[in-house]
């Protein structure tokens, strides 16, 4: 390039070492000069504009650089995140696994619960009716047995016990409560839990203060005539008196309160015989 720039001065020194040139000569020479002039100033421009675009070059190489490099980052945290991703799921599999052998653990002991119960229900209803098999079709109207986890549940009504408004037995009720007697007895080593219950009617009695007394002296009254009628053992027996508080049924009714008004027999196993019965060991004296 720089051959180019030297060239024209060389041919004018030339010229003038040799002597005058013609007017015709030398203008030729100086139209050459002076393209030569332009072509100079066009490298010029071209090498100016050559040194920006590689500076620009330059600058978008380096941030292409950044780029991958920051690329090359992303991967390799993506790479970590996949792996503890993989082990985690690994883990997780395994605890999966896990909970999978304790649902069907569990699921092994509800299907468990579940026969013990139909066979509780299934004994429950045999004993229930051979309970209730003494019984005539106009006492099972006023007496409700059920057995429920080995504990006898008789529900009596006031209206088959007792005298109107009394805590006396009437004459009718003695031939029922001997057959209640005889389940008594056939759990010989039950206790016995006589609860009276009654509507919320204030009791009228100017010897009854309230339907507490009238409860507490029903559930006596039944009490002492198993004990002396029935010969059933008095250290088995207790009687105890709820009032008003433990219905049964809506008082807003007839029907409710013929229904709350009831004397209730719970024949239930000792604590031990009770344990063994829902199948836990009873608790010993240290405990």
């Amino acid at each position: 390039m720089k051959l180019k720039f030297l060239l024209p001065l060389v041919l004018l020194a030339a010229a003038i070492s040799q002597g005058c040139v013609s007017n015709k000569k030398y203008a030729e020479l100086q139209t050459n000069y002076n393209r030569s002039l332009d072509t100079n100033s066009k490298l010029k421009q071209s090498w100016q504009t050559t040194q920006q675009e590689l500076a620009v070059s330059r600058t978008q190489v380096e941030s292409l650089q950044q780029q991958i490099d920051q690329a090359k980052a992303n991967a390799a945290g993506l790479q970590d995140a996949l792996n503890k991703c993989l082990a985690g799921s690994n883990q997780g599999n395994v605890n999966i696994a896990k909970l999978a052998d304790q649902i069907t653990a569990s699921d092994k002991y509800i299907q468990h619960l579940v026969n013990l119960k139909n066979k509780s229900d299934s004994l429950n209803q045999i004993l229930t009716t051979n309970l209730t098999r003494s019984l005539t079709s106009d006492e099972m109207r006023d007496v409700n047995v059920k057995v429920l986890k080995g504990v006898v549940y008789i529900s009596l009504s006031d209206n088959m016990l007792y005298k109107s408004g009394s805590y006396q037995i009437s004459d009718k009720a003695g031939a029922t409560l001997g057959k209640i007697a005889k389940i008594i007895n056939d759990y010989a080593t039950y206790d016995v839990l006589i609860e009276g219950n009654t509507d919320n009617v204030p009791i009228a009695q100017t010897n009854i203060r309230n339907n507490w007394d009238l409860s507490a002296l029903r559930a006596s009254s039944v009490v002492q005539a198993l004990q002396n009628t029935y010969n059933v053992d008095p250290k088995r027996l207790t009687a105890g008196g709820r009032g008003e508080y433990n219905p049964v049924a809506d008082n807003s009714s007839d029907m409710g309160k013929s229904q709350n008004r009831r004397t209730e027999i719970i024949i239930t196993p000792k604590l031990d015989q009770f344990m063994t019965l829902i199948g836990k060991p009873a608790p010993t004296s240290g405990q």
